[in-house]
């Protein structure tokens, strides 16, 4: 019993270090390409809002949506968001991305140039 105590302060350091590790795993976002996410971020209507209160999330189309998730779920919640606009908004066609406006007019197309943007279009906009 006595030899337990001595292992106890371990064993409590371990197991509130593992918790908060996969908490932090958990809560980051996911890997962007970083050209092919700035191009379609300049058409999505959803954008990161730091306050003083925390971040949340903002519409440029509908000043009356906000969205104040935890700060565990906000990168979830906001690539949710991003995902859903880009199932009417985007089109994948022969390498290139096609974004198009709420009226379904072309807006702009980024051509995609290698392998690493188009898996990145696939597992991240799911098209």
């Amino acid at each position: 019993m006595q030899s337990l105590r001595k292992y106890l302060p371990y064993a409590l350091f371990l197991a509130f270090f593992s918790a908060a590790f996969i908490a932090f795993m958990q809560g980051r976002p996911t890997p962007k390409n970083a050209r092919v996410y700035k191009a379609v971020q300049a058409y999505s209507p959803y954008y990161l809002d730091k306050r003083f209160g925390g971040l949340q999330i903002l519409s440029k189309e509908d000043k009356k949506f906000k969205e104040k998730p935890n700060n565990a779920t906000l990168f979830q919640e906001f690539e949710r968001l991003e995902k859903e606009w880009a199932k009417t908004h985007l089109k994948f066609q022969n390498n290139t991305l096609v974004i198009l406006n709420n009226t379904h007019k072309k807006v702009s197309q980024l051509r995609l140039k290698t392998a690493e943007e188009i898996a990145f279009v696939h597992r991240y906009y799911g098209l």
